[in-house]
């Protein structure tokens, strides 16, 4: 036997770590902001969090804007807010 046509053992799929839950949007502005960004990321192949949510079935939305709401709501989409410098 040679040594080139040992095949090394496949190593077992790790399932992906669940996401944590991004904290609660008060700011409709803020809302609309993040909301637009996922639905980019949606329309440019991104693939939707939906589904990993683990809540009871629900209807689920078509167009990449409410899709991404949706998400947004649920707080599947993690964020980052800029840091500010008072004067």
């Amino acid at each position: 036997m040679d040594t080139n046509d040992v095949v090394p053992a496949a190593e077992p799929e790790v399932p992906p770590a669940p996401r944590e839950k991004a904290p609660p949007i008060e700011s409709r502005f803020l809302f609309v902001d993040v909301a637009a960004m996922r639905a980019k990321q949606i329309r440019r192949g991104a693939r939707p969090r939906l589904d990993e949510d683990g809540d009871a079935p629900r209807v689920q939305p078509h167009k990449a804007e409410r899709i991404a709401m949706e998400e947004v709501k649920r707080g599947l989409v993690q964020y980052d807010l800029p840091q500010t410098t008072e004067p």
